[in-house]
């Protein structure tokens, strides 16, 4: 940015002289765009400035896409924008910049360094890396630094804590209830509207044999200037990394936002409940409502989400199962995932319940596999920046843990890969809920299937050569041999999981030729991953 020598001007008009420093430094980070932020609080241009940053820092930690930097530069640069345009004292700091010094905690001190301020404030990051990286570079600078609460979210950690506390187990549906009663939502008289909390069991149906009826398409907004500029920065800097930003039209802004909401709402929320769970090849969007980025970013508060949806349900327009399967996403698994982060991190991000060992497999980086499923999710994520949560959970995640991945790496993928993705939220759904590697925190159980489960909501496997119903020979599908073998292989640390007892019971009735006819077969699979792959990427 900010190549506008007026905006550079208009910055700069009201930097205090360095020989006298400032009162504060108010760090912005690349998901805290929201201009109500607490960060705002009390701000005085007189005596405050505002710190913004293109780190290269944030696209190598781990091998981030092109779509996902993409989205944090040109949200940033807007958000910088409106900011100058409000006449607040800012300095943007272009990736660009001769003496940008690559990281967060870099920047940071440089600034300190030149201004000489009081105190640091920043907002909770969403990124224990990250908190702690400025942390520490506040006390090496011997500056105060206040970390502020983040209000974007419904619910705080320390509230989370105090549902949490004296809980031999942790279930997002608990906590749904009592969020849902604590705000109000989808409520009458104190109880569920509908006389139910959940309608999952409305809300899984796979897609008519002949594919999606009428589909609208989710309100594109192609690049501007800004994001054009912003563009070039990841062509010129991060052209090595996966995936491609020629299709990116996410929104970027609060206004483009509110008009993705809008769109969805209108077109798509009514037919999301059933379908919500279902996949169809080249159709990366469906009934999906795209808002997951725009949220992350804080371009678009949840609060005013949940009532849009809970709107249109009472107008008549949105049937009761996929307002509330929409709203629970929102209220429910998003706080509830936020919450599980901070309560357990750092320790969470170790966990490895199942003892995974296993290279990521070199596809995950180019989607060049036979298998079409995984072909298909992995190619709209490269391409887009993006797959709806069944697709995450059950296609890539699905593979990753039957194959037996060692879970940092599968994270550090999540993160890397889509546009929306920011550890908080990032790393409990992939370590918890897709690798079942925190042992039950995030998941009653593994959430384990064979192909055909991916055969049943999705047209994936049609012309594809792997046969979900064999387990074994040239046409097994990896998946169901995979499956089989999970079982085998993790029965006795699932054996006290009722959840698990059909599935083991199920894996109990095959014969011992079959079951070593899956084993030997399962290992070739894994031994051909090995000899094929690169790792985790990590830089």
């Amino acid at each position: 940015m900010p190549r506008n020598s007026a905006r550079r001007q208009t910055a700069s008009q009201h930097q205090p002289a360095s020989q006298q420093g400032i009162r504060n430094l108010i760090l912005i980070l690349g998901d805290q765009l929201n201009r109500d932020s607490a960060a705002f609080d009390g701000f005085d241009p007189a005596v405050d400035r505002i710190l913004m940053a293109e780190v290269a820092e944030e696209s190598r930690h781990v091998w981030s896409s092109q779509p996902r930097t993409l989205m944090f530069l040109a949200a940033m640069r807007h958000f910088a924008a409106a900011l100058q345009s409000e006449d607040f004292p800012i300095e943007y700091r272009d990736l660009e910049a001769a003496d940008n010094r690559g990281s967060l905690a870099g920047e940071l001190a440089r600034a300190a360094e030149a201004w000489r301020p009081v105190k640091v404030i920043v907002v909770q990051p969403g990124d224990y890396r990250v908190r702690e990286s400025l942390a520490a570079a506040a006390h090496q600078l011997n500056v105060p630094l206040e970390v502020r609460p983040d209000r974007h979210f419904l619910c705080t950690p320390a509230e989370f804590a105090d549902h949490a506390a004296g809980r031999k187990q942790l279930r997002m549906e608990y906590f749904y209830r009592e969020m849902r009663r604590r705000h109000g939502i989808l409520m009458e008289d104190g109880e569920p509207i509908g006389g139910a909390w959940n309608y999952d069991a409305d809300n899984r149906q796979p897609l008519p044999k002949a594919g999606p009826a009428t589909l609208f398409p989710p309100r594109r907004f192609p690049p501007d200037k800004l994001t054009r500029e912003a563009q070039g920065v990841v062509a010129r800097h991060f052209a090595s990394h996966p995936g491609s930003t020629d299709s990116f039209d996410w929104p970027v802004t609060p206004a483009e936002a509110q008009e993705a909401l809008a769109d969805f709402v209108e077109h798509r929320l009514p037919s999301f409940g059933p379908y919500q769970d279902a996949m169809w090849t080249g159709q990366p969007w469906l009934y999906h409502s795209r808002l997951s980025a725009a949220m992350n970013l804080k371009l678009l508060d949840p609060r005013e989400v949940i009532a849009a949806a809970e709107d249109a349900y009472r107008a008549g327009h949105v049937p009761l199962a996929s307002a509330e399967g929409f709203i629970r996403q929102i209220l429910g698994w998003r706080e509830y995932v936020r919450g599980i982060y901070w309560h357990l991190m750092p320790d969470y991000a170790e966990r490895n319940y199942l003892g995974a060992s296993g290279s990521l497999p070199e596809f995950y980086w180019t989607g060049d596999t036979e298998m079409r499923c995984l072909a298909a999710a992995i190619g709209q994520t490269l391409q887009h920046g993006y797959a709806h949560h069944i697709q995450r959970l059950m296609i890539t995640g699905l593979y990753a843990l039957l194959l037996g991945v060692e879970p940092r790496q599968v994270h550090a993928w999540y993160l890397a890969v889509y546009v929306d993705a920011v550890e908080w939220v990032e790393l409990p759904n992939t370590l918890g809920m897709s690798q079942y590697a925190d042992g039950g925190m995030m998941a009653s159980k593994p959430y384990i299937a064979s192909g055909k489960y991916i055969q049943r909501m999705s047209n994936y496997c049609r012309g594809c050569r792997f046969d979900p119903a064999q387990a074994t020979g040239t046409n097994a599908c990896p998946f169901t041999t995979l499956y089989w073998d999970f079982l085998r292989r993790h029965r006795q640390l699932l054996a006290g999981n009722p959840r698990m007892s059909m599935q083991l019971k199920n894996e109990s009735r095959l014969s011992a030729s079959e079951r070593k006819a899956i084993e030997q077969h399962a290992e070739a699979l894994r031994a051909g991953s090995r000899n094929s792959e690169i790792g985790s990427r990590e830089l």
